[in-house]
């Protein structure tokens, strides 16, 4: 087995980009990956990529390249981008390729997602009860690790408040205004305890990265950042997850335990090495559980750290330093790409005025999505 290598990495913004089809901003990334890399299309070995609303990545072909090259769709809901992005690392570490791009992208109309619960294997009820809008869900299980950890629910507006802090720093974010505490707690109630701002939006963009052997990878940059590690891990029995139709009475470990448990060992560093990190922040709620789930901090802890500012970019412990989903919007084929993106950046010393000091060497990387899956990575320059 070989190492692997990320060698390139472009994007379209974020948001919503009118007359511009998500296609476009898929080519857009990829091209600006392949610049970033010093290479072309045809010079790929394959692609993996993948979107939800906006069309068959495959076809991306007509826009970049008529190579011949194997190209795969991925579609695996919110985690689609971390799963292309394993499928890739496989792909390269077997020996099978060289050399390969991913590519993830999105253009969701206006408003909720409109999930049938048939897709999901779920009766009708299950959506006549409402509980098929994910506000419900996410405001359920957070109320519930709030009382179980006695933490106050303050913390929601100050986890949202860093997010469109770090979101206005970056020029490929969505929500780039600023806003404090208080405006975002007095926000809309949604479901209690989460207000209108804590909630992320579907929305537009797309990322783009090229892999290759990490053996080979100085060959074309002098700044590659290595992916030490990619896991992806679906729910147990007895775990509480996004469009489950019940709670068993035994507790099981959720998929973000067990796929973050699995990328660090793989890696061979431990969560107290990590620089940053990027977590899956579909809420304010997401991003305070998750935490705790992928072991960056104890059930808890959470409290201490975002009180002092250890999570801010300037922090011990910088979480979603390019805004995350709150201030991007979640474009599902692009959201788990971006975080990579956004660490890629981050290693190699270019994120500008959301720079995390002192050279940061270890990012990790998380997302969590229906029914109940959950993609890690851990990256090192």
């Amino acid at each position: 087995m070989t190492g692997v290598a990320i060698i390139g990495a472009g994007m379209h913004r974020f948001g919503r980009t009118e007359g511009v089809p998500g296609r476009a901003q898929a080519v857009h990334a990829a091209r600006a990956a392949l610049a970033d890399a010093g290479l072309r299309f045809s010079d790929m070995g394959f692609g993996f990529g993948g979107s939800h609303s906006a069309g068959d990545a495959d076809t991306l072909v007509s826009e970049l390249g008529l190579t011949g090259l194997p190209f795969i769709n991925v579609h695996n809901g919110c985690a689609t981008g971390g799963s292309a992005l394993i499928a890739a690392q496989a792909a390269i570490a077997s020996g099978a390729h060289d050399l390969g791009i991913v590519i993830g992208f999105d253009k969701h109309p206006r408003g909720a997602f409109d999930t049938d619960p048939a897709d999901h294997g779920i009766g009708s009820w299950y959506g006549e009860t409402g509980l098929m809008v994910t506000t419900q869900f996410f405001g359920m299980k957070i109320q519930r690790y709030l009382h179980e950890h006695d933490m106050d629910p303050d913390l929601l507006a100050l986890v949202a408040e860093k997010a469109f802090r770090n979101g206005a720093a970056n020029p490929m974010a969505w929500r780039r205004k600023e806003l404090g505490a208080a405006e975002i707690a007095a926000s809309t109630m949604i479901s209690d305890p989460l207000t209108q701002y804590m909630y992320c939006s579907p929305g537009e963009g797309a990322v783009a990265l090229v892999l290759c052997r990490a053996d080979r990878a100085r060959e074309h940059t002098d700044r590659p950042v290595f992916l030490r590690g990619a896991a992806f891990r679906s729910r147990r029995y007895g775990s509480f997850e996004v469009f489950s139709p019940w709670l068993a009475t035994d507790r099981a470990d959720s998929p973000t335990v067990e796929a973050a448990r699995a990328v660090f060992e793989q890696a061979g560093i431990a969560p107290s090495e990590v620089d940053l990190a990027q977590v899956q922040d579909t809420e304010s709620g997401a991003e305070l559980m998750h935490m705790a789930e992928t072991g960056l901090c104890a059930d808890g802890e959470q409290d201490e750290l975002i009180r002092s500012g250890a999570t801010a970019v300037d922090g011990r412990l910088p979480v979603n330093t390019d805004g995350g989903c709150l201030a991007n919007g979640e474009p599902i084929g692009a959201s788990g790409l971006r975080q990579v993106h956004e660490n890629v950046l981050q290693l190699r010393g270019e994120a500008g005025p959301r720079q995390v000091p002192g050279g940061p060497r270890v990012g990790f990387t998380h997302v969590y999505g229906a029914p109940g899956i959950s993609a890690c990575t851990v990256l090192t320059r």
